[in-house]
């Protein structure tokens, strides 16, 4: 079995916006810097021939490139907010692609997360915080609404393997995959 994820890697000046806000935000445990990343489809701990299989169906995947920016700030959690996130400019070309990565990764054979696709990058992941925490954090957010980045060009997709510690995620590169 192998953790994976397929996504897009964020450009440098991205992830320095992230950055930003996320040192603007009062968060108990950020997201380090080389993990900001948007995924398309967690493949969870999928059995090595699904994965293989879906590795061929991303690589004989045809869909252009795009453009992408951010957008806005949210959190998971709703009462009890577990993850701060900065959205994703609407994106039909996103949307669609997902769309087409989750029937690949499903027909593999990989146990594909059934949750609608809501396009995010997570800045951090913690414990419910205390109500007066929460409510620090809530403000912040709200006041983060007018976050956005410069549009960028997605040109490829990334597979991850993620590995769990007690220290957090650590994601190595298995294969990229150019987009047309």
């Amino acid at each position: 079995m192998i953790r994976a994820f397929l996504g897009i890697d964020l450009p440098l000046e991205v992830r320095g916006a992230l950055q930003v806000q996320q040192f603007l935000l009062p968060l108990p445990r950020k997201v380090e810097p080389e993990n900001l990343h948007l995924t398309l489809v967690f493949l969870g701990d999928c059995p090595e021939p699904s994965l293989e299989a879906a590795h061929e169906g991303f690589e004989a995947l045809r869909a252009p490139a795009f453009s992408l920016a951010l957008q806005g700030l949210g959190l998971f959690g709703k009462d009890k907010p577990r993850t701060a996130w900065a959205g994703v400019a609407p994106s039909p070309d996103l949307l669609h692609l997902q769309a087409k990565v989750e029937t690949i990764a499903r027909r593999a054979g990989c146990p594909v997360d059934g949750r609608k696709f809501t396009p995010h990058v997570t800045l951090g992941r913690f414990p419910p915080p205390l109500s007066a925490e929460a409510l620090r954090l809530e403000r912040a957010i709200a006041m983060g609404q007018g976050f956005r980045t410069d549009p960028w060009d997605v040109i490829e997709l990334t597979l991850w393997q993620s590995h769990l510690s007690a220290k957090g995620a650590r994601y190595d590169v298995l294969a990229r995959y150019p987009l047309a």
